[in-house]
């Protein structure tokens, strides 16, 4: 009998954890969560963790096979003890960059193109910082989730090894 699939993908916001997640469950009904859905408010708040782990441990509870994503530590070193393997997607700042320089439209995230377009000088400064944050969406954070898991887990410093997985 085949272990049940819970992945988690963590990493830097443009380093490709929505496009490997789709690949993963293509042509399957396994769901997918996004970090970001259970994470933030109506406006740029986020929400008081312990809603967002209970929204999370609701998912995990409902569903026998799953991927989550993100770059929330808090939220997947709770799912971690749930989960049948962790990859880490790391191929860089700058390709990370570039992923977002060049990301269509997500009408799930923003209400227009425009919109998301308006929020890209941001984002790419964020995104600049992930090795010297310090934070939970910081290298910092994610290498210690990383390096402390116990279980089945995958490192990914290139985008050309993420076609391998």
């Amino acid at each position: 009998m085949t272990k049940p699939l819970k992945i988690i993908l963590l990493g830097n916001a443009g380093t490709g954890k929505s496009t490997m997640a789709k690949g993963l469950i293509e042509g399957t009904d396994i769901p997918r969560l996004s970090l970001d859905e259970i994470a933030w408010d109506e406006g740029p708040q986020r929400k008081p963790l312990a809603q967002s782990i209970a929204l999370l441990m609701a998912f995990i509870e409902r569903h026998p096979q799953w991927i989550l994503e993100g770059c929330y530590s808090d939220l997947v070193e709770a799912a971690l003890p749930h989960c049948s393997e962790l990859r880490f997607l790391n191929p860089g700042v700058e390709v990370a960059v570039q992923h977002c320089l060049m990301r269509p439209w997500e009408p799930e995230k923003f209400p227009t193109p425009e919109a998301q377009q308006a929020m890209l000088d941001y984002l790419v400064s964020w995104v600049r910082e992930y090795e010297t944050r310090s934070d939970e969406y910081g290298l910092a954070r994610h290498r210690a989730l990383f390096d402390s898991f116990p279980g089945n887990k995958r490192e990914y410093s290139s985008v050309s090894a993420y076609t391998h997985s």
